[in-house]
């Protein structure tokens, strides 16, 4: 009968804040940060917990819950990700859309 209330008392507790320690790392979240629009096309600029940026690409005249057009690779800044759209979407011509593919 004691080795039940040991392992009630010590094992349990411990299994428990090990498996919350776990599960609190696999849950990561995007989030968006911002939103625009350019040309003939409109944008969100999302963000993972990894610091890492992607954008999502819609037509213009695409309604507000359909797919996205593109979701784009991951950047590391939103700087990067916004020349990219300005470049690759709206056609701007910028020195850095050099280095767009």
């Amino acid at each position: 009968m004691k080795l039940i209330q040991i392992i009630k008392v010590a094992v349990i507790p411990v299994l428990t804040v090990l498996s919350l320690l776990s599960a609190s790392n696999k849950a990561l979240a995007d989030y968006l940060t911002s939103q625009g629009s350019g040309g003939d096309y409109r944008y969100e600029l999302w963000a993972t917990d990894n610091n890492d940026y992607y954008l999502k690409v819609w037509s213009s005249e695409a309604s507000q819950n359909s797919d996205a057009y593109s979701t784009t690779r991951a950047f590391t800044s939103t700087r990067e990700a916004l020349i990219y759209f300005d470049c690759k979407y709206v056609g701007k011509n910028l020195p850095e859309c050099q280095n767009v593919q």
